[in-house]
């Protein structure tokens, strides 16, 4: 009889001693002392690390930098980046916000008629082509061509002598290569022309302001020769890139330049960029 209630004795003390080190545990593994060795989420291992981070955490591993002697380096944004134009053979139209900023802005520039074109001299008014407004030892004619151009060969840091142009007025390829008979096959064209931005404002910007505009890199595209001589002067009412896919981008280029240099707008060449920038 002594036996027995002996055993039973023995038997609850170890129940008792069994339910302590299970709670104990338990609590332990509630408070994050103990890993459970699963994810409580997806019941997989959890991953241990090498290094001495809290508990059972893996170390994160960090990055170290460069040290003075290495050639690793980033590069400087070219800010005549943001005007290459578009290929109009991408089928990109201009984005719907860029057209409806381009809206926004069209509708603070000034509504007239244009002034008398007296007196416009394409060189005394805007400087001599081309300029080096941006000081970095290449004039704006080869910066554009080296900008728009592709496969492009330079003699020296600044002259491009050849490449190749997909003319965003028309979508079609041009070989240029440099020379008195061939250069003209490539031209850069104001997409805001000058003598339309003298009879829409530029008359009251200073000679600074109105070598700028004309070396602007906004205001400029490398395009084939025939859309250039067939452009002119024209604003947006009488003449439209012959690529329909570009013109939302070209008249978002002209509404910018036109902001930029308080020029402003005819009725009919507003209505004309109104109606562009509608489908865009």
């Amino acid at each position: 009889m002594t036996s027995r209630r002996r055993r039973t004795r023995t038997t609850v003390q170890t129940s008792i001693i069994t339910l302590a080190v299970a709670l104990g545990v338990w609590a332990l593994l509630s408070s994050g002392v103990l890993a459970s060795g699963t994810d409580a989420t997806t019941g997989e291992p959890t991953s241990t690390g090498t290094g001495t981070g809290t508990g059972t955490e893996p170390t994160i591993a960090t990055t170290t930098r460069p040290t003075t002697g290495s050639t690793t380096s980033t590069p400087t944004a070219d800010p005549a980046e943001a005007s290459r134009p578009s290929s109009p053979a991408s089928g990109d139209a201009g984005s719907t916000e860029a057209a409806a900023a381009a809206r926004a802005t069209l509708a603070t520039l000034a509504v007239k008629g244009k002034a008398p074109a007296t007196g416009y001299d394409r060189e005394a008014d805007f400087g001599t082509a081309w300029l080096d407004v941006d000081h970095n030892g290449c004039d704006t004619r080869n910066d554009v061509l080296a900008r728009d151009l592709t496969d492009i060969v330079r003699q020296g840091p600044c002259k491009v002598m050849s490449g190749k142009l997909v003319s965003p007025y028309t979508g079609g390829e041009v070989a240029f290569v440099r020379g008195n008979t061939t250069s003209t096959l490539v031209q850069i064209d104001h997409v805001v022309a000058l003598e339309n931005a003298w009879r829409t404002g530029a008359q009251r910007l200073t000679q600074d302001e109105r070598e700028a505009l004309a070396n602007d890199p906004e205001n400029l595209f490398a395009v084939d020769g025939h859309s250039n001589s067939q452009k002119r002067s024209s604003d947006a009412a009488t003449w439209l890139p012959a690529a329909k896919g570009f013109r939302c981008e070209y008249v978002e280029h002209q509404i910018a330049v036109k902001a930029e240099y308080r020029l402003w707008v005819v009725p009919a060449e507003r209505d004309a960029m109104e109606r562009v920038l509608s489908s865009c």
